[in-house]
């Protein structure tokens, strides 16, 4: 390397104009192994899977991140409420920070606050999640908190009684959306049980929920065997230790949940809004199952929303099969929920209140030419290509990640890897998907509706 032109002023440091020796590029550096910094070795790591004797399931997957998270899943969602307690796992969910046996709700906010961490609770209808993400440095200290949460609530009455006003809330919230009030509405009049129990406690419930009754829910449902850890940059050893240690609690399955029984039916919610909210189903099929999976892929074929943020649906079977019939404003997606022994699957439909009638039988009307075979293989095949790939972008992230593992150890006790969920949905044929359109067609229906409904057909017009 050679400086041409250069111009030294007398204050300069030439230090500052040194040009490197030529050799510098051809010639390797001699460097000291004694002085040479060592780098770790990061050898790329499979999911392992473990189950210990006290039946609790363990997952791991060693990413060598600098960030921890960690999830324990555990089968005790609505659907395992009985009528006596009906409502109790909303407000289970939201005592989940406040005081234990080993620590009190004060010290656990400030405790993970001062690590930066993060503790957070979620439920759905089968199962109630407890999630912790931190620098892998506090692991140590964030799990205790956590560990803390699901061995040893203590259910103080005059802290269960000061979370009367979040329940409230919750389900003030919850009405200010027509969508979760029509998916409510729909599971409450699709079974006699079981999967009919919402996620949101019922008013006459709201401040009756007792410390007894939340800690015999615990009691009989929080049990190693009805468990999943599931772990993200963290060493497998670190979970299997936790979980022998402190996670094997209870003993036996638990209490058993009841079979969801559906039977069919329609609720409608008359309000003012003069925009209808209407969602028709029928039963589909459990998780995992290859029908289930048939299901998903008519979804798709059918339209189940837009792919990208802001995006429009106008390219789906239904818009284009709704925008034939009539000329007013709408929106339709397919609508599909699996369980551990049921599922739904149907058309929900948003319209003005007198365009409600043609928009909702436009809709079906897609369905059942799909199951008279109109079925192309360019259908078919973009439907899979979607499937697909909304499965591997929602494995990109963590949180998506974990739910799927934590789900698939639950259901099955053992962990599919992604090459074998695409190969299952290749291997989904046109006859299937058409056989799981004529489920739908035959089916007893249910429905559920909301909104000014002077034109909405009942369920049994339909």
């Amino acid at each position: 390397m050679t400086v041409h032109n250069l111009i030294v002023f007398p204050s300069s440091q030439r230090r500052c104009y040194a040009a490197a020796r030529r050799s510098s590029l051809t010639e390797p550096l001699s460097v000291n192994p004694r002085n040479a910094p060592s780098k770790p070795v990061f050898q790329p790591q499979d999911i392992q899977v473990s189950k210990l004797p006290s039946g609790l399931l363990i997952a791991s997957l060693e990413n060598y991140s600098p960030v921890s998270k960690i999830g324990v899943f555990v089968k005790a969602g609505s659907r395992y409420e009985t009528p006596d307690n009906v409502g109790l796992t909303h407000v289970l969910r939201l005592a989940a920070n406040l005081t234990t046996k080993g620590a009190s709700a004060f010290r656990i906010c400030r405790g993970v606050e001062a690590v930066g961490g993060s503790l957070s609770v979620t439920s759905s209808r089968e199962h109630m999640v407890y999630s912790a993400e931190c620098l892998r440095d506090n692991l140590d200290t964030v799990l205790e908190y956590l560990i803390h949460m699901i061995t040893g609530p203590e259910f103080r009455p005059w802290e269960v009684s000061d979370l009367t006003s979040r329940v409230k809330i919750d389900k003030a919230m919850a009405s200010q959306c027509p969508q979760i009030g029509v998916v409510e509405k729909l599971h409450e009049a699709a079974y006699k049980n079981a999967l009919s129990n919402s996620l949101y406690c019922p008013d006459f419930r709201v401040g009756n929920v007792s410390s007894d009754q939340l800690l015999s829910f615990v009691e009989n449902n929080y049990t190693s065997a009805r468990m999943a850890v599931v772990g993200l940059g963290v060493k497998h050893s670190v979970l299997k230790q936790m979980g022998e240690q402190y996670l094997s609690i209870g003993r036996g399955a638990g209490a058993p949940g009841a079979k969801a029984l559906y039977r069919g039916g329609e609720l409608r919610m008359q309000c003012s809004d003069g925009l209808v909210h209407a969602l028709v189903a029928s039963e589909a099929a459990a998780t995992g199952s290859a029908e289930a999976n048939a299901f998903t892929v008519l979804q798709r074929v059918l339209g189940a929303g837009p792919h990208v943020k802001r995006g429009a649906n106008i390219g789906s079977k239904l818009s284009q099969g709704i925008a034939k019939a009539t000329t007013q404003p709408f929106d339709a997606t397919a609508f599909s929920s699996t369980y551990s022994d049921s599922g739904l699957f149907g058309i929900y439909t948003v319209s003005q209140y007198d365009a409600a009638g043609e928009v909702i039988r436009a809709a079906l009307a897609q369905v059942t030419a799909v199951a008279d075979g109109g079925l192309s293989a360019e259908d078919l095949a973009r439907a899979k290509n979607q499937m697909k790939a909304e499965y591997l972008m929602s494995l990109e992230a963590t949180e998506g990640l974990l739910e799927e593992v934590g789900a698939q150890l639950l259901a099955s006790g053992a962990y599919g890897s992604p090459e074998a969920v695409l190969q299952s949905i290749d291997s989904i044929t046109s006859s299937d998907v058409v056989n799981a359109a004529k489920k739908f067609v035959s089916g007893k229906k249910t429905m559920a509706s909301s909104g000014h409904l002077v034109n909405t057909p009942f369920v049994d017009e339909l």
